[in-house]
């Protein structure tokens, strides 16, 4: 047994709605490939929707010309996303594990991730902020 070689895909994507599915699609391809049982290819693509759109509407308003990044770190046992935008609003706070988001329905995006992915991180200064997310292969 060798190391196993990190595959990484990078995606820049417009800041439109819409624009999310191509991200959702292809963390899709790469889970099927690492051999994610089909639920958990559903959590994961429920939370890249859930953080791509995020920052297209808050991280980047909107604004076509400017690009979020996601980037999947496909390692031997987990499969790795962070999806950073331009920051111009800080990504809210993740809330507390099993807490409904109080200003229902607004608020479910972090909360889905953070109950979805295996580790959550999310890092936010001026001018960017990034969400890290890690889905286990053996779970």
């Amino acid at each position: 047994m060798g190391v196993f070689p990190k595959k990484i895909v990078e995606i820049y994507l417009t800041s439109e709605l819409g624009y999310e599915k191509i991200a959702i699609s292809t963390a899709a391809i790469v889970a099927d490939k690492m051999g994610f049982s089909l639920d958990r290819i559903e959590d994961l693509k429920t939370a890249v929707g859930e953080a791509v759109i995020n920052a297209i509407e808050h991280g980047n308003q909107l604004d076509d010309d400017t690009k979020v990044l996601i980037v999947l770190t496909a390692e031997e046992q987990a499969l790795a996303l962070n999806v950073v935008d331009h920051g111009t609003k800080p990504i809210p706070a993740l809330p507390a594990t099993g807490n409904v988001p109080e200003n229902y329905p607004r608020g479910w995006g972090m909360f889905l991730i953070k109950n979805l992915m295996d580790e959550v991180e999310v890092l936010s200064q001026p001018g960017r902020n990034e969400i890290k997310m890690v889905i286990h292969l053996g779970r």
